[in-house]
């Protein structure tokens, strides 16, 4: 698969990475430029479904993010989500095997809490020393240094990423 073939959409306040989604669109778009929102999003969550995992209870989030991108493309008028600041984790770490688990980890937690997320894996020393953090793998939710050198078990990443859907 290639880059080009993963488009990043904001669905329920949070970016995430949908594959074939600009092709759907070219695909759909002369057939269904005028039809109804329900009509665009029905088709679009049908045919999207089959290279992507949409939650069942996020379809209508997906699909309105699917109308919303359908419209965009055409030119026509749309309605852009408003809401909440999206939950960021950052996981600050070379690629060892440490660093890997603490993003299955963050990823496994996140999908027990259904919660989503802009999860970034830094590898990038020069990026990484931004950060000022002296040891790896690093784990900040929202700005927040949580914990360095170690991984935490899923339980407290848990406990951690409720605490920031709190504040």
């Amino acid at each position: 698969m290639a880059a080009s073939d993963v488009t990043q959409i904001t669905v329920n306040n949070r970016k995430v990475g949908i594959i074939g989604l600009e092709s759907t669109i070219s695909d759909m778009a002369e057939d269904y430029a005028e039809k109804t929102d329900g009509e665009i999003q029905s088709e679009m969550v049908k045919r999207l479904s089959r290279k992507n995992y949409i939650p069942d209870r996020a379809t209508d989030n997906y699909g309105r993010a699917f109308v919303r991108e359908f419209r965009k493309h055409l030119g026509q008028d749309y309605e852009e989500e408003a809401g909440a600041r999206p939950l960021e984790v950052k996981i600050l770490g070379v690629g060892c095997a440490r660093c890997d688990g603490m993003k299955k980890a963050v990823i496994n937690a996140l999908a027990e809490l259904n919660l989503a997320a802009d999860v970034e894996h830094i590898t990038d020393m020069r990026e990484i020393v931004k950060y000022r953090v002296i040891g790896s793998p690093a784990l900040l939710i929202n700005g927040k240094t949580r914990c360095v050198g170690t991984v935490p078990s899923k339980d407290q990443i848990k406990r951690w990423l409720q605490e920031s859907t709190d504040q």
